[in-house]
């Protein structure tokens, strides 16, 4: 981070300007360090414990996570705006937010094993549902991370990270050499959970303040829970259609086809990470570009749709193509029934880089108050796809619905929203003829 410092000395910029660098420079670096750590520590466990019982650790964390947007009840970005703006009443709103987070997570875990007992057959997989659900009070101490993030100071939060990927990693590598059963690779997977809560509450007490200060406060706690309510709605949908596609493989196929098709996932997963880079680098880029002339944001967004569309084209086009050896030499013999399926899945990266890139206008031109329109269309879509495709063409069939489920969120949902006709004929353009721009991308450089 000494580099960045001085490339920014040397380039002039003021202090603000430093310290947003440095945080998105962190936050970039935490979240690679988090993926790959994942997929190499990802790698030996699933080799480790082959298709069937490598489905199953996917699947009940995947029934779990459906649920998580409800014990936090959407309230992230509300937090994070309401610190910035009222940094006086920090003690108030991260208590507050914190007991209500605490309160709906003890109320959903509730709801995840009343579930898993009354629609899942095996009793093992109930109680591994019924562990690995004590992460989602676990995830309350995200009110800590939202903090940090709404004075621009994630350095403190991602060393947090990266150690528990270290730490987590170390532990699932100790249980490989001793041979550990699944159940300890669950529990391992939740114990990820406590340490990241606990590498927060060191941030907090070290850097900030001690927590005998927060309090809650009610007429806060109605504040955010109306203002999370409609975030709430909207992350269930993102969630449901990212998540629910293992539970119905699960349900539908066998937890075996789960573990083939987690494997695609991951590495999908990884991919799905560059839109989302390109996105928050480009975006402030547009911001200026809109605030000060209109037509050069126009060819600027044009061209900034175009390159993120047809690079993610070609991004898939190679990993459809190196799929083989990529599965074979990583996950090894036992998972080649991946291949097929990430040649197929990868290609929703493309349908996320639609969203991502008409997602970054919708925020420019403040008009994300539709935005929701989109993820509910994205879920309704995932929901019946899977169900119409699973049955008939088994884990293809999701693949290609996770595809169609991506273009249905981020391109075809805007067909039946009126404020975003603009977007879709964008978009179409930009399908048809936006290659043409794969050489430009240096003209979205500011000036």
């Amino acid at each position: 981070m000494n580099i960045i410092t001085k490339i920014a000395n040397r380039l002039h910029l003021s202090p603000t300007k430093q310290k947003v660098i440095r945080n998105v420079v962190w936050a970039v670096t935490g979240k690679v360090v988090t993926l790959l750590g994942g997929l190499l520590v990802g790698i030996f466990v699933a080799r480790y414990l082959g298709p069937d019982q490598y489905g199953l650790m996917s699947y009940v964390i995947s029934y779990v996570t459906l649920f998580q947007v409800f014990a936090s009840f959407g309230m992230d970005n509300i937090e994070i705006r309401e610190e910035s703006q009222h940094p006086d009443e920090k003690d108030k709103l991260i208590g507050t937010a914190f007991t209500l987070k605490v309160g709906f997570a003890a109320l959903t875990m509730g709801l995840v094993i009343a579930t898993a007992w009354l629609f899942e057959a095996d009793n093992f997989t109930r109680w591994m549902i019924a562990l690995y659900s004590v992460s989602m009070l676990m995830n309350s101490f995200s009110v800590i991370r939202n903090y940090f993030t709404s004075i621009v100071w994630n350095e403190y939060i991602v060393k947090t990270e990266i150690s528990r990927t270290f730490i987590g990693a170390g532990i699932k590598i100790g249980l490989l050499f001793l041979h550990a059963p699944l159940v300890w690779f669950i529990a391992a997977t939740l114990l990820d959970t406590i340490l990241i809560a606990g590498g927060y509450v060191l941030s907090y007490r070290s850097k900030i303040d001690t927590f005998s200060k927060w309090r809650y406060d009610a007429t806060t706690a109605k504040h955010l829970l109306v203002q999370s309510f409609p975030l709430l709605l909207s992350g269930a949908a993102v969630v449901i259609y990212t998540k629910i596609d293992q539970v119905l493989i699960g349900n539908m196929l066998s937890t075996e086809s789960v573990g083939y098709y987690s494997v695609a996932d991951r590495f999908t997963e990884i991919c799905l990470f560059i839109p989302t880079i390109l996105s928050q680098t480009i975006t402030p880029i547009l911001v200026k570009a809109y605030a000060e002339n209109k037509d050069d944001y126009n060819k600027k967004a044009t061209l900034f749709m175009n390159v993120m569309i047809w690079g993610t084209i070609l991004l898939c086009i190679v990993i459809c193509l190196i799929a083989n050896p990529l599965i074979k030499y990583t996950f090894g013999q036992q998972y080649l029934r991946s291949i097929p399926i990430l040649q197929i899945m990868v290609f929703k990266v493309v349908g996320y880089a639609l969203a991502q890139s008409s997602g970054a206008m919708i925020v420019v031109e403040s008009k994300q108050k539709y935005v929701v329109l989109r993820n509910i269309v994205g879920c309704g879509a995932c929901i019946a796809l899977n169900y119409l495709l699973i049955p008939t063409f088994g884990l293809t069939g999701a693949a290609f619905a996770s595809i169609l489920t991506a273009l249905c969120a981020g391109y075809l949902s805007h067909l039946i929203i009126p404020q975003y006709h603009f977007l879709f004929k964008k978009q179409t353009m930009s399908l048809l003829t936006g290659w043409k721009d794969l050489t430009k991308i240096g003209h979205l450089k500011s000036h």
